[in-house]
């Protein structure tokens, strides 16, 4: 589990560097280029032309560093959502295999719980740690010694609830990023309001075009912002349903291939 975590936090930090590379050399390269030259177009078009309408181009939209900087945190979040994604589906892959060799009419009696959690426990050291294999062999274990098929149920449970507490957990930084993507788009909009209202003297004397292009600033900066916002919403809840369903088919796989087929004898019955 160490080993994970480890694994887990190197990944975060490679794929944050590696998506700042690759957003700030677009941005220098092709974005910010394209962009200045459109704009220094539109602005000449403006200067002779009262009636001209400048066409929304998506360099100038995209080329703030606040857009940036929203570009940057999605494909960042975008990637870890990809690893959760397929750390989940996974999991989602024992639940197609056989793990307790039990067949419908036998039963599991709590002497046999060692010989039906060898199969588990022969499972390579990374998928033992699934939550699946966890909750059969918690299961297992707990009925070979209170012999109470109540208690395999509640530890199952417990191991499920535990096991999607920590999904929970693990998504804070996701939707902390979620959350930061719309206060940075918020960010631009400030600073281009206040850069319009600094050049609204040059308004008045007729010369709109700083203006122009610092409320263009504001907005451009909130459109990307709730853009980038609400695709990666839509990611995050589909990771959130996904981890919520094996959760709970992993529990009624429990219930259907374990709890049901355990029985235990009269005389060995707890009070």
């Amino acid at each position: 589990m160490k080993q994970g975590s480890l694994h887990e936090a190197l990944f975060q930090v490679a794929t944050l560097i590696l998506a700042v590379i690759i957003v700030h050399a677009t941005y220098v390269t092709i974005i910010r280029p394209n962009a200045e030259l459109i704009q220094e177009q539109q602005n000449l078009l403006q200067q002779t032309d009262e009636n001209f309408v400048p066409e929304r181009s998506l360099f100038i939209i995209i080329r703030d560093w606040e857009q940036e900087t929203c570009i940057i945190l999605m494909l960042w979040a975008v990637a870890l959502i990809g690893m959760k994604t397929q750390g989940t589906l996974r999991e989602r892959s024992l639940l197609d295999r056989t793990l307790i060799q039990v067949s419908d009419g036998m039963s599991i009696l709590p002497e046999d719980s060692r010989n039906y959690a060898r199969p588990v426990q022969a499972l390579p050291e990374k998928e033992r740690d699934y939550l699946l294999p966890r909750a059969l062999l918690a299961g297992l274990h707990r009925f070979q010694s209170t012999h109470n098929i109540q208690d395999v149920a509640s530890v199952i449970r417990d191991t499920c609830e535990t096991e999607a507490d920590r999904m929970e957990t693990e998504l804070t930084i996701v939707r902390y990023i979620a959350w930061a993507i719309p206060s940075i788009g918020f960010l631009g909009t400030v600073r281009g309001i206040g850069t319009a209202l600094g050049q609204a003297y040059q308004a008045v004397a007729g010369d709109i075009v700083g203006v122009t292009v610092s409320l263009g600033v504001a907005f451009n900066s909130t459109f990307v912002a709730l853009v980038v916002s609400i695709f990666l919403m839509f990611l995050l809840h589909q990771l959130q349903l996904l981890q919520d369903r094996l959760v709970l088919d992993s529990q009624n796989y429990c219930e259907e291939k374990l709890v049901r087929h355990l029985q235990v004898p009269e005389k060995s019955e707890h009070v």
